[in-house]
């Protein structure tokens, strides 16, 4: 019989050093920093990240339902990280249309002030 559940996936147990000073570097953040970066910049980031979270649970009315979701320690560790990769995603996104929002409008500016 093999018995997994005492030991931690690599991803979750930092046996690299890297790893390990990234996990550090984590845990000495303050809860406001991460509270900071945790948060969408924009409301549309966010209900984006809402359906897409949605999405991958299952969308049941909570009015009509008791909806409990059981999962494995491994399962919920990669929605965590489709989650993340999906905000990382959005983020720049986000960032690439204000610089392209940003640009348009000095390029009017400039051909306006010729």
């Amino acid at each position: 019989m093999n018995n997994t559940s005492n030991r931690l996936p690599e991803f979750l147990g930092g046996e690299s050093e890297s790893a390990n000073q990234f996990l550090n570097y984590v845990q000495s953040l303050s809860p406001e920093t991460i509270a900071r970066l945790s948060r969408p910049a924009s409301s549309d980031v966010f209900h984006v990240m809402e359906r897409n979270i949605i999405g991958l649970l299952g969308a049941l009315p909570p009015e009509g339902f008791d909806v409990t979701v059981t999962t494995s320690r491994e399962d919920l560790g990669r929605l965590l990280a489709s989650a993340m990769m999906s905000g990382y995603f959005l983020h720049n996104a986000e960032q690439r249309m204000a610089f392209e929002t940003s640009l348009v409008a000095t390029e009017t500016d400039a051909a306006i002030t010729e």
